[in-house]
């Protein structure tokens, strides 16, 4: 992910999940240790769609849902899969063999957080680093077929959340995918 949706999915998170509304640049800046005109040129966008109002020293959420609208349809899902491949059982046996250190995101961080599925669903998404490719590879070889199996490259402060992405996460992890089922999962 981007710097800007790292700080994007910060603020959601807190404005959505923890309600917590009013930010300083120089906050979110310290948390990350990206520069002051990182955060600046971040909420460039919320703040000239009306989503974000600044004043002075700090910013309000004044809209999350057109926030997160915003950070939905600037997502590239695709361009985060680092393997994919089709694995021919069903995803609750492919969840369950899903090495520790992974977190899931889409569909199945949907289910495991909520304990409810929707519709059903076909693919497995999940993140993880770069240095646990090789044990993936290995439970999970490359086959032929349609893939049903995504990894996607995780941020080093996404672990912060646990093994299951945050809403705010799994809402445009949801948006980005051309599954039928995303529609009802998003609902």
């Amino acid at each position: 992910m981007t710097k800007k949706e790292l700080i994007w999915r910060e603020i959601l998170f807190q404005a959505i999940e923890k309600k917590k509304f009013e930010f300083t640049q120089k906050d979110l800046a310290e948390k990350f240790s990206f520069s002051l005109s990182t955060v600046f040129n971040a909420l460039k966008v919320p703040r000239d769609s009306g989503a974000i109002k600044v004043t002075g020293r700090n910013f309000s959420v004044i809209d999350a849902e057109k926030f997160l609208y915003i950070w939905a349809t600037q997502r590239n899902l695709e361009k985060e899969i680092i393997y994919q491949t089709y694995i021919p059982v069903p995803v609750q046996k492919i969840e369950g063999q899903m090495p520790a250190e992974i977190i899931f995101g889409g569909a199945s961080a949907y289910v495991l957080r909520h304990k409810d599925a929707p519709a059903d669903y076909a693919k497995v998404y999940v993140y993880a680093d770069e240095k646990n490719l090789k044990e993936i590879r290995k439970r999970f070889p490359e086959t032929k077929g349609e893939a049903n199996l995504f990894i996607l490259k995780s941020d080093p402060l996404l672990s912060r959340f646990g093994n299951i992405t945050p809403d705010v996460q799994i809402f445009v992890d949801l948006w980005n995918m051309k599954d039928w089922y995303a529609k009802d999962f998003l609902n």
